[in-house]
C-alpha cells in the first residue's frame, strides 16, 4: 500500500444496526482495511464510554477516537485503564443555553456530559450515547459543571413542530445538530466531527484526497460536506434528505450492509 486512507465512520445507523448488532460483512471489511494499514475510526456523538465497546465488537483499536460529535477525541494508550485517554476536549458554561431551551421546552428531558465522560439527566434517555457513568439530578444541578455534550429530547414534540421551536429559540455561541426525532445535539461553539477529524487527519498526515466519511444523522453533515471537499463522503440510504444532500455519495441502507459495500471500494 503507497498510502493510508482516513476512514471516519459514524457508530449508530451507519456501522451498527438500531439493535445494537453490526453485520459480519462490515466487521470484515472494518478489520480488512484496518489490517492493510488504513486508519479506521469512529466519528460519532456517543459518549467515550459508550463508544469504547463498539471498538471491542468491532476488533480494532485504532489511534485516535471521536466522541460526543467531536468535542472528546480518545489517543490510545496502553498506560490508560481503558486503553485510551482523553487527548483534546472542548467544553462549555451550559447555563445560557440550558436555561434558554427550558424556556421553550417546559416537558424536555436534558443530559450533560461532563470533561470527564460523566453524564447527569434530569429523566432517562432511551439510547446507547448516554453511556454507564451517569446519573439522575435535578435541572439546576446540570448548570454547575462545564459541558462537552448537552442533550434535548422533547417527547411533546413531533419532528416539524421540534424544528419550528429551535429555529425559535435563537440559539447562540454553540454549535447545535438535530437528530432523528425530537433530539437537539449542543456542543461548544465551533465543535464538530469534522474539525475532530481534521485535527485527527492533520496529526496523522494523511492528505484530503485521502479521506473518507460515512454517516447517517444531521450530527455528520459537517462530516460530510468537509470530507466531501476532496476526499470521499457518503451518506446511508436510510438518510434524512438534507444528509444525502451533503454527501457525494449515496449507498444503501444500513440494514442492507451499505458501509460494507462502500468499505469494499477500497
Amino acid at each position: 500500500m503507497t498510502q493510508p486512507w482516513l476512514v471516519a465512520l459514524d457508530i449508530d445507523g451507519t456501522t451498527m444496526h438500531d439493535d445494537g448488532s453490526i453485520s459480519d460483512a462490515v466487521i470484515e471489511q472494518v478489520r480488512r482495511l484496518t489490517d492493510a494499514g488504513h486508519h479506521v475510526m469512529p466519528a460519532t456523538g456517543r459518549s467515550a464510554a459508550a463508544t469504547l465497546p463498539v471498538l471491542e465488537h468491532l476488533g480494532i483499536s485504532p489511534r485516535f477516537v471521536v466522541c460526543s460529535n467531536g468535542a472528546i477525541t480518545l489517543h490510545r494508550d496502553p498506560e490508560a485503564p481503558t486503553g485510551y485517554r482523553r487527548e483534546w476536549i472542548e467544553s462549555f458554561d451550559p447555563t445560557e443555553v440550558l436555561t434558554t431551551i427550558r424556556g421553550h421546552l417546559q416537558n424536555a428531558r436534558f443530559a450533560v456530559e461532563d470533561e470527564h465522560g460523566y453524564y447527569r439527566y434530569t429523566e432517562p434517555f432511551p439510547d446507547a450515547t448516554i453511556g454507564f457513568d451517569s446519573e439522575h439530578v435535578d435541572f439546576d444541578e446540570l448548570l454547575r459543571y462545564p459541558a462537552t455534550r448537552v442533550v434535548v429530547v422533547s417527547p411533546d414534540h413531533d419532528m416539524d413542530e421540534f424544528l419550528g421551536v429551535v429555529e425559535r429559540m435563537g440559539l447562540h455561541r454553540v454549535s447545535y445538530a438535530i437528530g432523528w426525532t425530537a433530539w437537539l445535539d449542543i456542543a461548544p461553539d465551533g465543535v464538530n466531527k469534522a474539525v475532530a477529524v481534521e485535527r485527527v487527519r492533520a496529526e496523522l498526515g494523511i492528505p484530503r484526497d485521502r479521506v473518507l466519511a460515512a454517516g447517517d444523522g444531521r450530527n455528520d453533515i459537517d462530516l460530510l460536506l468537509w470530507a466531501g471537499e476532496h476526499g470521499r463522503s457518503v451518506a446511508m440510504g436510510q438518510s434524512p434528505p438534507d444528509v444525502i444532500a451533503a454527501a457525494r455519495e449515496t449507498t444503501d441502507a444500513v440494514t442492507e450492509d451499505g458501509l460494507a459495500r462502500v468499505l469494499a471500494t477500497l
